[in-house]
């Protein structure tokens, strides 16, 4: 049995995500989320979030459930079709595990069983969000797993490369981003959708070697 992956990603949708808006537009940091699934058969998603009592939210989508301490709970509900993150993972009947709004930053965690659904997730959250960045990739311990990972760079094309070596010299995988997916593609003399297909496959490539 293949073990399970813990995957926690960054992106801006401040377009597309509720949360991610109001922490762009009334600087308020949104400290704990928790939401239902948007599968198939449910039009809509319940989500649920905390703030300080001394942020109060004003915006009339967002109706306050309770107070306790120095927390506000607060709630939304948001149709099903929208490509937020919530309802993209979803469509697959992943749920998040956790997370956060900054500044129109989403951070956030979310499980997949094993490598090759890693990629399907990642793969519809990438089709949503060209410039979502995996920070973080957790495996479950096995017993005889290595110590060290070779990662064999001679996977990559010559073109993957040097786009890979570019967003990296250019700090597109910074954060904050020293420059993003047009910048980059400009650089390169390519536009930006053939740019976030050589870096979609480069990393599926450089993750090839380090999951499986």
């Amino acid at each position: 049995m293949s073990a399970g992956i813990r995957a926690t990603v960054e992106l801006d949708a401040t377009e597309a995500c509720p949360l991610a808006a109001l922490s762009a537009t009334e600087g308020t940091p949104i400290r704990s989320v928790s939401t239902s699934v948007a599968t198939p058969d449910s039009p809509t998603s319940v989500t649920e979030f905390q703030v300080a009592t001394d942020e109060p939210v004003a915006d009339e989508r967002f109706s306050r459930v309770i107070s306790y301490g120095d927390t506000d709970v607060y709630r939304f509900d948001h149709d099903g079709d929208q490509d937020c993150p919530c309802v993209v993972l979803g469509r697959f009947d992943c749920p998040v595990a956790r997370l956060v709004a900054d500044d129109g930053t989403l951070t956030v965690t979310f499980h997949a069983a094993d490598f090759d659904r890693l990629q399907e997730l990642v793969g519809a959250l990438r089709e949503a969000f060209p410039e979502i960045d995996i920070t973080r990739l957790v495996r479950d311990p096995e017993e005889t797993a290595p110590e060290t990972v070779l990662v064999d760079r001679g996977r990559l094309t010559d073109r993957q490369f040097e786009v890979l070596r570019t967003a990296y010299e250019m700090g597109y995988f910074e954060r904050p981003k020293g420059a993003n997916a047009t910048d980059v593609a400009d650089e390169l003399g390519i536009n930006r959708s053939t740019f976030t297909e050589h870096v979609s496959a480069a990393e599926r490539k450089i993750l090839t070697d380090v999951l499986e």
